[in-house]
């Protein structure tokens, strides 16, 4: 049945490759009609697939057929090549069948190859394989497809066709692809991400690979990190993993698999190797049952016993006797004694209880030995008697350590207290000595009263007494520490305590004294103190008090204003510094006085105090006085003052508006009168800001006339003049604004005419254009823009009207300009034509639109609709059922263009009718193309719909006729499979063969029923629809109705039987294999091997540890065969038992020396292991060392400053990397001294390595140290030569400027001195430069004298040219001041009285500004003046040096005195005005300053306090919370601005303290301020507390009404009555209901604050208590019914989900049941011994996995049913008859396994029996083959050792067969008692058989033997002739010797050989 399947496989794949074939072979004559890129494409694609495909398939067969010609050290490079010889193919077939094939052909003829492929074509054949169309030459010719092919044949005869998984449905066994898929699912079935539904696009993300490795080996993948998206990494990561770790060969690639078509065949082959692998792991893993008994050597147990019991006897007689010793807690009373003790408990601790100890752990071992050899030998447990018992020993012992514990803790503690008394004592001592000596020292000391006699010395006093104070209480815990140390003495029962405790007292009185003392001299000194104190504070009062009377006799009243503010502001401050020191010398007297009452010690005479007193007292009431009376002096000039400055100020003020006013135009065009607009509004603000200090000025004129004081004459002639002109000023002002407003109109109005006559004159040109396009696509564009213009031009409409207003309002000399009347009709005229002209353009427009539209979409409908009636007319419906298909295909396509077409059609039919309605002039023409249109397309969709109809009825006839076809080429394989069947020869593996394949066959006669069927309704049908064909249609049905009946009858004829096995072959064979296993792995462990690489070292480690993991899966095994004795003494068939016992020694042996050889392997692994990880530190530590000594190696000294420090951050930088790395590097050198005291294999290796690294770790550092030092050396030189290099550029430069004399000549004797002087200024300066610059060279030389030369040669240079410039300077200064000395002074004092004299002219006029801004300007310029005035005055000073080294003679001297006088008068006449004019800018300055400060904080309260005395609160939580936040941002705000605002205020105080008219104004300003911020600030408290009411209110009602919609809103949930339709719906409601629980109980938490917040509310009798109040009661109703409905939904839900968990876990476990039922009531008993093998195995761990897992299953059910039933549930009844189903179901799956596995030990037994006879045949015919070997070698060799050896192997391998013979024969008696019929015949015929050819084997061995001696003899015979032939030559030769030497020597030997007799006596021979 299997090889049918193949061949149905086969066939398929033949016939789908020749209808691909056809369809591409029909399609080619369409093509070379019809050639378009589409089809071309479609070819050119399905070529390159199909090449890509034989590629991939190339690859995967090659690595495939490698992988198994591996075995036999053969491999190809070229699958179409390699094979063409038939060799590779022939050691192929050999390799997977496992048989012997003809010998191949030797020869590389084309002949040869023929009929080597011939031979293994015929080998494949009698293997039952069928080959379609492929033949010998076809493979020789190395034809690619056909190669592929075969391959591919192979794959599924000896890789695929071993797969069968039996379906759950209909039974029916699936054979090849179907059944590799199925597995494959069921691996995958638990994988979210994998679904496998083919070999081709599942397994493309690789997740199908991986996940199959990772269900059998889930230690290889983590499967959770695979991304689905990384299809290339998934598929890399299961290929090498399998390759690795499975040892499955590489079949694919990722790009293989990765592609839009992966290709089946090479899937399914890689995956196949899967399949193998994974089932040969499992059957590795059989369990056989554990049989037999452990024999145990009963004397020796006793033994074992006996010794037991007496060292029991003995540790408890030493336990008890010990315990008495350690409990005895008396200790000695010392120190001494105590350490005695301990050392005696520390010896018996170290040395005496180890012994016990491990006495008693042996005597523990001892027992557990006894009782593991009683327990496996079923013999009675051993009890040791009462008190000898493990626990008796471990409660004594235990009450030994605890005793032993105790004693140990005593001892300690006793020790630690004896050792801290001790040292306690010898604490006191020290400590008591030390503070004795303290205390009479301090004492002493505070025993003396010197405190002095003056504020100085007491103070001095008082410091040393507090530092004797604060030392004294310091120490108090000191004393503290004494008294607690004999208290803890005298506690702890210390000896010597009554001398302690002496001392103690001595100290405590001792420090109370001191105490006392202190305190006394403190009281006395704190005295003393405050008298001193209070006397140096009268002292420094009078001294005050003459220093103010001196400046309050002053007769200064001040010379204009800002003197006398000035003075105001300085007696303002003495006048509060005297009122702050009249309270000062009130509480001076009073603290003095206080002395003179005190009883007891006195500081001093009470008499002094009084008189001092009184001295005080009488100096400050003359002082006040003095200060009332400057005081109204002061104010009577500042008025005066003030007056005169205010109006000087004004008068300029209105001279300076007046010439600005005068002097300005109206402007040119707009921007300029815009700008002259802007500055006269300024000045307007600024006359209306003036005029209110004008009038206020005046005030203050006539209050001072009125007063009548000192100096008004001429106040009243001022006023008048300043009222004047601020008239005169008035009247200009307006005069000028008028005219720049006229201006400014007629301008405007200019340029918006020119802005729209051009915008019109462009839209014109736009809107008057003759282009509407030339199609479709350029008239939309056209009308697009036009659109756009339009719009523009609707909107300048407004535009012409706004300017034909603004012409109206223009003035009359503007309006009646002719240039306004012409440009205003103008833009009139030509708007009137552009919107005319738009409106006209638009309608042409459309109307070309709609025509180009219409003919576009006629042209491209009419050429579709050629198109398709030419492709109609041409096509005929063909026969062939492939090209019906491919006409069907485009008929669909065709129907989706019509509807596509239709719908343009209909905008068509639309657009002509618009056209028409319109009466557009083409309307005939439009009509006409429009029915010419519709009449095509009528016509063509009768076409398609005739054409449509035609094609469906071919297509069915054709579909049927296929089907036929199809279902009788099945019906006829099955019978031919049949009838196969019924000719296989009578073994049980044929019978078992027979079964299997006609159980596959019912069911694949099950599925071709109701096929037949439904072909048989078809068939009726197609019969009434084609009566032509009725007839053709009917035989065909027919035909396959009487092929069905055939083989139903065919199917009815065959048997099967089965029959049991026995179970001694599978002992048998289970030894063999595994003596075959340990052999190969005491060769794997034996193995001596050593890595040569890390990686191949932990390769070996993984290898060697695989190997402990195999030997401990085979530890059972091994533990089940030695248990083999009691099952051979049981049996009662004669077996070789002493074979089997030499056999089971062996394995003992073998077993034992396997453990031992791996722990000696491991042990060298792992130092190997550890060797090669050093080894890869070391290369690390290597690598860094190479790059350390290369980056040193390659250094450079670089020759610039920048490049040294680059350099030098490089190595620095190099070095910090280089300390990183030492670490490291020791990390290593550690590591291997540590291998090396270890004894590591490879010490001397290690020891070679670790040298060499710290060899060059020191190298490299110290190469590192000394480039560092050079490097730091070339950097002080290069730094050193930069400083050179630009101090002797600059020394050059200078040497050309003092040397150039060309420019000096042009200039005068003053300029040039005066150049001159500079320059040797500049040069002295710079000579420092030139000391640093030696300075820095002597001390490089110092510390580098290698740098010697260089450093003092360039110092050398550098000196020589700055000598030679001082000197050329020098020569040059010299020169010019002999030249003319006595010119340039006068030449310089001309300059510079030329320059006072303009300073004096600049301050004749005093400004003292209007505002803030001139101010500053006048400020600045001040500065400048002063500055100029010092450099002058230096200049002055020099001036006056040089003429005093002029000759004092002539009139030049004369002259020069002269100019010198005038400018130091002049300088020193300008120092007084400049410091009166900058007092002045000061104090208006600050006046300025504070009044803007003023008006700047007035402005910011007014815009704030509209929003603090609002009286909006908000209807609403959001409005009050808004309110609320704009409130605190205004209090931040304030906060904020407060500071500022005080500091205004404050100076503003000061300002308005001033009596003068800025004054008025800064206090007006003041009063203003203050009363507008203490407004602000209080309305914004209280609008706080108004909004806080508010916001609790609204909050309240908010929060009620969320929690009322809320409760309203579950309670609608509540009350739903769904309760789920399945069980994960059902426990999904209820994790919804039970958060949704937690939630409402949680809730209540929120509904309690809101009752706390509504009884706040109530208390504070809120206006809507009685609201509030309804709404809490309302909230808790609806809570509480809430609640009520969630435990009622509750219990619903939980009983609901229950019965749907239980109703799952009864389905599962039934369905589980029926699965479980099929594999047990399974019919397949096996092909062969491998096969029931494996199918024994699966069903023992089936069934033991079934019976564990089932009943706790069962049980599990039943539990749960019968809780539900004692809870009440409603569905009892249906619950009970679930319970009934599932043990019924139950019961009847163990008695099907029961039964399954007694017919699968049965066929084992056969199955066996059959196996060893063929295996012994082989081994006789490959002796028989050995035997013409033998006697070949007989007939050509000479030697009889060799022959008897050879005979003796031969006989030797004969003597091992006879074992295995007698064992045959046995088996085959048992078996014959057994079975009856066809199997017992079959049985006696292998076992004569075999016997027939054992006897055979040794009539030919004897008769070989014989024919060995007979050679033997004749060899011997012949040698014993060879060796008297040659002793008689050697005689001969002796003889001819004797007689003459010479002559005989030559002669003789000629003689010899010439005689005939003798040369020819070897021949008679």
């Amino acid at each position: 049945m299997a090889n049918a399947s193949t061949d149905l496989d086969n066939a398929e794949a033949q016939r789908q490759l020749n209808n691909n074939n056809t369809r591409l072979a029909g399609s080619s004559g369409h093509w070379e009609t019809e050639v378009t890129s589409s089809k071309l494409f479609e070819c050119s694609r399905i070529k390159a697939l199909a090449e890509e495909r034989d590629a991939v398939q190339k690859k995967t067969f090659t690595k495939w057929v490698n992988s198994h010609l591996a075995r036999v050290s053969c491999r190809i490079a070229d699958l179409y090549n390699d094979l063409r010889d038939g060799y590779m193919l022939t050691r192929l077939l050999e390799v997977l069948s496992g048989e012997m094939l003809p010998r191949p052909t030797r020869g590389r003829m084309r002949i040869h190859c023929l009929e080597n492929v011939d031979k293994a074509l015929q080998f494949l054949k009698e293997q039952r394989v069928h080959l379609e169309n492929v033949g010998s030459h076809d493979i020789v010719d190395g034809n690619h497809r056909l190669t592929l092919g075969l391959i591919w044949t192979v794959i599924l005869r000896f890789q695929i066709q071993v797969i069968k998984i039996e379906c759950d449905d209909n039974r029916e066994t699936r054979s090849a692809k179907d059944a590799l898929l199925l597995w494959c699912q069921m691996k995958t079935a638990g994988y979210s991400e994998v679904h496998i539904q083919n070999f081709t696009t599942c397994w493309r993300d690789g997740l199908a690979f991986n996940a199959l490795i990772h269900r059998h080996r889930p230690d290889l993948i983590e499967f959770h990190k695979l991304i689905r998206s990384n299809a290339t990494h998934n598929l890399q990561q299961a290929f090498n993993i399998a390759e690795q770790n499975l040892g499955l060969t590489k079949l694919l690639d990722p790009e293989d698999v990765n592609t839009e078509n992966p290709d089946e065949k090479s899937i399914i082959t890689y995956v196949v190797s899967y399949y193998h692998y994974f089932s040969k792991m499992k059957a590795l893993r059989v369990e056989g049952k554990r049989v037999g008994k452990v024999l145990d050597n009963a004397i020796e147990g006793q033994k074992m016993i006996d010794r037991y019991e007496a060292l029991a006897s003995e540790l408890l007689e030493w336990i008890e006797k010990t315990i008495g010793i350690i409990s005895n807690q008396k200790f000695a009373n010392s120190l001494t004694g105590v350490q005695q003790q301990l050392q005696a408990f520390t010896t018996y601790c170290t040395i005496e209880k180890p012994i016990k100890f491990q006495e008693k752990g042996n005597l523990e071992v001892l027992l557990f030995t006894i009782q593991s050899k009683l327990r496996a030998n079923n013999q009675k447990p051993y009890v040791p008697h009462e008190g000898k018992l493990i626990s008796d020993i471990n409660k004594a012992w235990e009450r030994l350590e605890k005793a032993e514990h105790e004693r140990g803790v005593a001892l300690r503690q006793e020790l630690i207290r004896q050792e801290k008394l001790e040292q306690l004592a010898q604490r006191f001592d020290h400590k008591t000595t030390m503070r004795q000596a303290w205390l009479n020292e301090n004492q002493r000391l505070v025993s003396q009263d010197n405190f002095g006699y003056d504020l100085p010395a007491v103070e001095a006093a008082m410091k040393k007494h507090e530092a004797i104070e604060a030392d004294i209480s310091s120490y108090e815990e000191r004393i503290g520490v004494v008294v607690e140390l004999a208290g803890e003495m005298e506690t702890e029962g210390y000896y010597d305590i009554r001398r302690i405790s002496a001392r103690k007292e001595n100290i405590l009185g001792q420090w109370s004294l001191l105490k006392e003392l202190v305190v006394g001299r403190k009281a006395r000194l704190e005295k003393n103190l405050a008298l001193q104190k209070t006397f140096q504070d009268m002292v420094y009062m009078i001294d005050w008090m003459e220093d103010m009377q001196v400046q309050l006799l002053s007769k200064d009243f001040g010379k204009h204003l800002l003197e006398v503010d000035d003075l105001l502001q300085k007696h303002s401050l003495q006048e509060a510094d005297i009122t702050a020191q009249a309270e000062r010398v009130q509480t001076l007297n009073s603290a003095a006085l206080k002395f003179t009452t005190i009883e007891g010690y006195q500081p001093c005479d009470p008499q002094v105090i009084c008189n001092r007193v009184n001295h005080v007292s009488t100096c400050l009431e003359e002082l006040k006085q003095l200060a009332a009376k400057r005081r109204s002096e002061l104010e009577e000039s500042q008025h005066l003052w003030a007056f005169f400055q205010e109006v000087e100020e004004s008068e300029a003020w209105i001279r300076e508006k007046s010439s600005i006013l005068a002097t300005q135009t109206c402007g040119k065009d707009l921007s300029s009168v815009l700008r002259l607009l802007q500055k006269h509004k300024t000045l307007a603000g600024e006359l209306l800001a003036h005029r209110s200090l004008l009038q206020q000025t005046m005030k203050k004129g006539k209050q001072i006339l009125m007063e009548k004081s000192f100096g008004t004459g001429g106040i009243q002639e001022r006023i008048m003049e300043v009222k004047g002109e601020w008239k005169r000023l008035e009247d200009q002002a307006a005069q000028r604004l008028g005219h720049l407003q006229e201006a400014l109109n007629f301008f405007q109005f200019s340029t918006e005419t020119d802005d729209l006559l051009a915008w019109l004159q462009d839209a014109y040109r736009l809107v008057s254009s003759e282009d509407f396009g030339h199609d479709e696509y350029s008239t939309q564009s056209l009308l697009k823009k036009h659109r756009g213009v339009c719009e523009a031009v609707d909107k300048h409409r407004m535009h012409v009207v706004t300017l034909r207003k603004h012409m109206v309002a223009l003035p009359l000399h503007y309006r009646e300009l002719d240039e306004v009347q012409s440009r205003m009709g103008e833009a009139e005229q030509l708007y009137a034509e552009v919107a005319e002209v738009a409106v006209l353009r638009q309608q042409w427009l459309h109307d070309a639109l709609a025509v180009y539209l219409m003919f576009s979409e006629v042209n491209a409908c009419e050429v579709w609709i050629d198109e398709k009636e030419q492709w109609l007319n041409k096509m005929e419906v063909p026969e062939r059922l492939e090209d019906v298909e491919v006409i069907a295909h485009r008929f669909e396509s065709l129907d989706q263009e019509m509807n596509s077409l239709m719908g343009r059609i209909l905008d068509v039919n639309q657009i002509v009718q618009q056209l028409l309605d319109s009466g557009h002039p083409s309307s005939t023409e439009v009509r006409g193309c429009q029915d010419h249109l519709n009449s095509r397309w009528n016509h063509i969709v009768e076409m398609v719909e005739q054409k449509k109809d035609h094609l469906d009825s071919v297509l069915r006839l054709q579909n049927y006729l296929l089907e036929c076809a199809e279902i009788k080429s099945q019906i006829q394989e099955k019978r031919k499979a049949i009838d196969a069947t019924q000719y296989v020869g009578s073994d049980l593996g044929g019978v078992l063969a027979l079964q299997r394949r006609l159980s596959t066959m019912e069911g694949a006669l099950a599925v071709l029923e109701p096929k037949l069927l439904h072909l048989q309704q078809e068939a009726e049908e197609l019969a009434i629809s084609h009566p032509a064909k009725a007839m053709e249609v009917l035989e065909h049905f027919e035909g396959i109705s009487v092929e069905w009946e055939e083989l139903k009858r065919t199917l009815q004829g065959c048997e099967d039987s089965l029959m049991v096995a026995g179970r001694l072959q599978q002992f048998i064979q289970d030894l063999d294999s595994f003596l075959t296993w340990l052999v190969h792995t005491q060769t794997a462990a034996a193995s001596d091997e050593l890595p040569n690489a890390l990686e191949e070292a932990e390769r070996l480690i993984n290898r060697h540890a695989a190997l402990k993991e195999e030997i401990g899966r085979y530890e059972e095994d091994y533990e089940r065969l030695q248990a083999v004795n009691d099952l051979l003494e049981a049996e009662e068939a004669p077996l070789p038992y002493a074979a089997l016992q030499q056999w089971l020694q062996k394995l003992d042996v073998g077993w034992n020396k396997l453990l031992e050889m791996w722990e000696s392997r491991r042990e060298v692994l792992v130092q190997a292991h550890i060797f090669h990880l050093f080894l890869r530190d070391v290369k690390q530590a290597e690598a860094f060392l190479n790059n350390q000594e290369s980056a040193l190696a390659h250094v450079e000294l670089p020759a610039t400053v920048e490049t040294v420090e680059a350099a030098i951050k490089k190595h620095k930088d190099f070095t910090t990397t280089m300390e990183l790395n030492l670490h490291r590097i020791k990390a290593v050198i550690e590591a291997g001294e540590s291998l090396i005291s270890q004894s590591n294999i490879y010490s001397d290796r290690i020891r070679e390595r670790v040298d060499t690294l710290a060899n060059r770790g020191n190298q490299n550092r110290e190469l590192a140290q000394q480039w560092l030092e050079r490097l730091n050396g070339q950097w002080g030189l290069q730094r050193l030569l930069q400083d050179c290099h630009e101090l002797g550029d600059w020394v050059a430069e200078k040497m050309l400027m003092a040397r150039d004399t060309s420019r000096d000549e042009t200039q005068k004797l003053h300029k040039k001195w005066l150049k001159h002087q500079a320059f040797m200024a500049e040069l002295s300066q710079n000579k420092e430069w030139l000391e640093k610059i030696e300075r820095e060279g002597q001390q490089l030389i110092q510390e580098k004298p290698e740098l010697s030369p260089v450093v003092r040669r360039k110092l050398g240079e550098i000196r020589e040219c700055w000598q030679d410039l001082e000197s050329t300077t020098q020569a040059k200064a010299r020169q010019l001041f002999e030249a003319n000395r006595a010119d340039l002074l006068v030449q310089s004092y001309t300059s510079l009285d030329h320059r006072l004299h303009q300073l004096e002219g600049q301050l004749c006029y005093v400004d003292q500004g209007q505002d803030l801004t001139s101010v500053n300007k006048q400020l600045k310029k001040l500065q400048t003046m002063e500055c100029q005035m010092e450099e002058w005055y230096k200049e002055v000073g020099e001036l006056q040096v040089a003429a005093a080294s002029i000759p004092q003679q002539g009139q030049v001297m004369e002259t020069v005195g002269e100019r010198q006088a005038a400018v130091e008068t002049r300088i020193v006449r300008l120092i007084e005005p400049l410091k009166e004019r900058r007092r002045i800018l000061l104090a208006s300055k600050e006046v300025h300053q504070v009044g803007r400060d003023l008006e700047d904080e007035i402005l910011w309260v007014q815009e704030r306090l509209p929003a603090a005395t609002s009286q909006e609160h908000g209807s609403s939580l959001q409005a009050v919370q808004h309110l609320m936040k704009k409130n605190q941002t205004l209090q931040r705000e304030l906060q904020g601005h407060r500071a500022s605002v005080e500091d205004v205020l404050e100076r503003a105080n000061v300002i308005a303290s001033i009596r003068s008219p800025e004054a008025d104004c800064v206090r007006a300003g003041l009063e203003q301020l203050s009363g507008l911020w203490g407004l602000l600030w209080a309305e914004t408290e209280r609008r706080q507390l108004v909004l806080d009411a508010m916001y609790q209110a609204q909050q309240y009602y908010f929060d009620t009404a969320e929690v009322e919609a809320w409760l309203s809103e579950q309670e609608l949930h509540m009350m739903n009555e769904e309760k789920g339709k399945d069980e994960p719906s059902t426990l999904q409601l209820l994790k919804k209901h039970l958060v949704l629980e937690q939630t409402i109980e949680d809730y209540a938490e929120t509904i309690g604050l809101l009752s706390q917040q509504c009884r706040q509310l109530l208390e504070m009798g809120h206006p809507d208590s009685e609201q509030i109040s309804k709404c809490q009661s309302q909230m808790d109703r609806l809570y509480v019914s809430l609640k009520d409905l969630v435990e009622e939904r509750k219990s619903r839900l939980e009983q609901q989900y229950w019965l749907y968990q239980l109703n799952h876990e009864v389905d599962e476990l039934e369905q589980w049941i029926a699965e479980r039922e099929v594999v047990a009531s399974s019919p397949e008993l096996g092909q062969d011994f491998e096969h029931v093998t494996i199918l024994q195995e699966k069903f023992t761990e089936f069934a033991s996995e079934t019976g564990s897992l089932g009943q706790e299953r069962v049980t599990a059910v039943n539990q749960m049913v019968d809780e539900l039933i004692d809870y009440g549930h409603a569905e009892a009844a249906t619950i009970a008859e679930w319970k009934d189903g599932v043990n019924e179901a139950w019961a009847d799956l163990l008695e099907l396994m029961e039964t399954r596995a007694q017919m699968l030990a049965a066929s084992h037994q056969l199955h066996k029996f059959f196996t060893d006879c063929r295996e012994i045949l082989a081994q006789i015919d490959d002796k028989q083959r050995r035997l013409p070997e033998v006697r070949a070698r007989q007939g050509g060799t000479a030697n009889t050792s060799t022959l008897q050896r050879l005979m003796h192997s031969f006989e030797h391998d004969i003597q091992l067969l006879v074992t295995q013979v007698r064992q045959l024969q046995e088996s085959a008696g048992q078996l014959r008692t057994i079975y009856a019929g066809q199997k017992a015949e079959a049985i006696a015929d292998r076992e004569q058989e075999v016997m027939h050819c054992w006897k055979e084997l040794l009539t030919s061995c004897e008769e070989c033997r014989v024919q060995i001696t007979t050679a033997t003899d004749k060899l011997r015979f012949f040698g014993v002739v060879r060796d008297q032939i040659m002793w008689m030559d050697s005689i001969i030769s002796q003889i001819g010797t004797g007689d003459n030497p010479r002559y005989m020597s030559g002669h003789g030997c000629v003689t010899l050989c010439s005689s005939p007799s003798l040369s020819a006596f070897p021949t008679a021979i």
